[in-house]
């Protein structure tokens, strides 16, 4: 029942759900707007039920290998003077590069996948039979069921739920990433700089040679194309072109040069249900926690190592796996999209609020304390299930 399955987006919840469901002996089928795997990003962790996925999967060998090995964070002063420091080092995770972990996911998922690059989904229609699909270069097809997997500003959510503006929640930040000069960074340290309301940042990972410099700043909502890379350069002009403080200058030369930049509000995917008919939503496109609650990663693999076992285990009933699915997965979800004091610690609104942020983390108890969180093991909600197929 409902073999011919099209997932939209090849990032880490299109790609696990992808492989689950070719194991368990559907049909998936992967539609990607970009031409190839989207190679840039940041670092995601695997940690938790994310963990036992990977190595369900095989991949985690691979995924240690390839961590990013950073040691934690420090807040630097405008002569790059480090003023604090917090060991963020943990032994129940693993941070990688996200397209690091993509490349793994493909590897680990093209046996039994069809893959559809440089195209996507135009229009769904449903019926009792299953979806009708418009592709934009490569006509129509049938498909038994739809997965959107294509992110925050997710495309089959805009077409089988309705406009985004109904499950976005702004979270007061804008954020960009870019390549940056390894030069300006400290090995194995993410660095960051403070003025109220903005920070400027250069992630160095031990295991790789390029940097990453990271930009969040505080703002009222923005319009602007969230497909149009220039556009969104000239905000981050805006905002960090006049600060000649630190290393923004040379920092935001670099990041505008990238032609892997990337730029998107900080918001929150919140929706009663992630599933309608015959589709259902994964990943970024039915939860974004944002990237300040750091859990992105292990919410797509866990979610659709859940999707895709719920189907198995019910042969193919989307009716009884969806709700199954929703069910078992809900509450880590809410766990995960409450982001505490993160954005506060990183971006203080005021000179005195980064006082206070850098003095706290001075004190030899809150970093003992940082120490001692990070190293035990999260209370996971429920046990990852052994799904077993029902045909």
């Amino acid at each position: 029942m409902n073999e011919r399955i099209l997932i939209s987006g090849a990032s880490v919840a299109g790609l696990t759900v992808a492989h689950w469901l070719a194991r368990y002996g559907f049909r998936p089928t992967v539609v990607e707007r970009a031409p190839r795997l989207r190679p840039g990003g940041n670092g995601v962790d695997v940690r938790d039920h994310a963990v036992e996925v990977a190595e369900r999967m095989g991949i985690m060998p691979s995924i240690r290998a390839s961590a990013t090995d950073v040691r934690g964070m420090k807040f630097v002063d405008a002569a790059d003077r480090t003023v604090a420091r917090l060991d963020m080092a943990a032994a129940t995770e693993v941070e990688i590069m996200r397209g690091d972990l993509v490349a793994l996911l493909r590897h680990a998922t093209d046996a039994g996948v069809e893959y559809l690059f440089h195209e996507s989904i135009r229009s769904l229609v449903q019926d009792d039979d299953g979806v009708t699909v418009t592709f934009e270069h490569a006509g129509s097809r049938h498909f038994d069921l739809v997965i959107g997997a294509d992110g925050m500003h997710s495309n089959v959510r805009e077409l089988a739920f309705g406009p985004e503006s109904q499950f976005l929640r702004y979270k007061d930040h804008y954020f960009a990433f870019a390549d940056a000069d390894a030069t300006l960074g400290e090995n194995r340290w993410v660095t960051m700089y403070n003025q109220p309301g903005r920070m400027a940042g250069i992630y160095r990972s031990g295991n790789h040679a390029q940097a990453k410099a990271y930009f969040i700043f505080r703002s009222t909502p923005l319009r602007y194309d969230y497909r149009d890379v220039e556009q969104q350069k000239h905000l981050l002009g805006q905002v960090f072109g006049g600060d000649t403080s630190w290393r923004i200058k040379e920092l935001l030369a670099g990041a505008l040069a990238d032609p892997d930049f990337y730029f998107d509000a900080l918001s929150q995917v919140h929706m009663p249900s992630w599933s309608t008919g015959r589709v259902a939503l994964v990943g970024d496109a039915a939860w974004c926690a944002s990237p300040a609650s750091g859990t992105g990663a292990e919410l797509a693999l866990v979610g659709a190592y859940r999707l895709a076992g719920e189907l198995a285990s019910a042969g193919g009933d989307h009716r009884v796996a969806f709700a199954r699915y929703q069910e078992g997965h809900r509450e880590l979800v809410n766990k995960k999209q409450q982001i505490g004091p993160n954005v506060r610690l990183m971006v203080p609104k005021t000179h005195g609020g980064r006082w206070i942020r850098d003095g706290l983390a001075r004190l030899p108890i809150l970093r003992a304390m940082s120490a001692v969180e990070r190293r035990l093991p999260s209370k996971a909600p429920r046990p990852l299930s052994d799904y077993v197929p029902a045909r």
